[in-house]
């Protein structure tokens, strides 16, 4: 079975032009599955996997306290799993179709105050490479509202200081996204002062911002970055680097901003996505109402 998880993940890659992270999620689910079908069966045969014991599975997730976002993903992943093998008629029936996905109730995003925010974004306050490196990502990362995977693959050319643009390479298009004069400040120093420094040997690199070795910053070294100055800044919710992106849009939002054009920046292909900001943003304009309307 791990043969065939493997084939199938080269073809969504192929074929598809799935991200790494939908290929890595992938790939978890199923192994996970496979795992769960051994423990049960040491001779487990892919023909001969029934909707019971893939029902068993979810309720396996169910009883283990899995999250319904979780869950509803290992259900898209065993969907589109068993509908590959239908399609190379290595099975007849794909009974993955027939399971359900639990009720995901949409959850307002975890965002920090405008106080928090600042509190973050002056922890980075020595002048070291590292530190004007983080200052820049950080003061860019809330000024833009970008991705973490589109921050962390930034090249010296995707950015006009000038200008005050950044170009976001999503997969699917590419977006410009302004930004304002305290992440222009921040990239300017790293720029002059930080950068090379951190480049050692790699002078040729186009990396924006890259690690302490000269190379690709990852997903799990910026977030470690991020949760050492949030605990610095004593911010004692939880913070991730989508954080930051929350905060961008709520913030926002709150201040009037066009939901269109928060879309927009966001790279949201569905207006629906970012529809959520909206209750935040609502509580706003309920006290400005509240406050302005004279029969309020």
């Amino acid at each position: 079975m791990q043969k065939l998880i493997e084939e199938f993940i080269e073809q969504l890659h192929i074929e598809k032009n799935t991200s790494s992270n939908t290929e890595i999620s992938y790939k978890r689910d199923l192994n996970k599955l496979y795992d769960y079908l051994k423990e049960r069966d040491s001779k487990v045969d892919i023909t001969t996997v029934s909707k019971e014991s893939l029902e068993s599975y979810v309720s396996y997730l169910n009883t283990i306290g899995r999250a319904p976002t979780t869950i509803s993903r290992s259900i898209a992943s065993m969907k589109a799993f068993f509908g590959y093998l239908c399609e190379k008629g290595m099975i007849d029936i794909n009974f993955a179709l027939e399971l359900k996905a639990p009720k995901i109730v949409k959850k307002t995003p975890e965002t920090l105050t405008v106080k928090e925010v600042d509190a973050l974004l002056k922890q980075p306050s020595k002048n070291t490479p590292k530190e004007l490196r983080d200052k820049s990502m950080l003061e860019l990362l809330y000024a833009t509202g970008m991705r973490v995977t589109e921050l962390i693959t930034l090249r010296l050319e995707d950015v006009n200081i000038k200008l005050e643009y950044v170009v976001c390479h999503d997969r699917k298009k590419d977006r410009i996204i302004p930004f304002g004069s305290e992440a222009k400040k921040a990239l300017i120093s790293y720029l002059e002062f930080g950068r090379d420094k951190l480049l050692t040997s790699n002078k040729t690199s186009n990396v924006l911002y890259p690690n302490c070795s000269g190379g690709s910053m990852s997903r799990q070294g910026f977030w470690k970055l991020i949760k050492s100055y949030g605990k610095k800044a004593g911010i004692k919710s939880e913070i991730t680097p989508h954080t930051l992106r929350h905060s961008f849009a709520t913030h926002l939002v709150e201040n009037g901003a066009d939901l269109k054009a928060v879309q927009e920046m966001l790279g949201h292909s569905d207006i629906s996505t970012t529809q959520i900001y909206m209750t935040s943003g609502n509580r706003r304009v309920r006290e400005v109402y509240a406050k302005a309307h004279p029969k309020a």
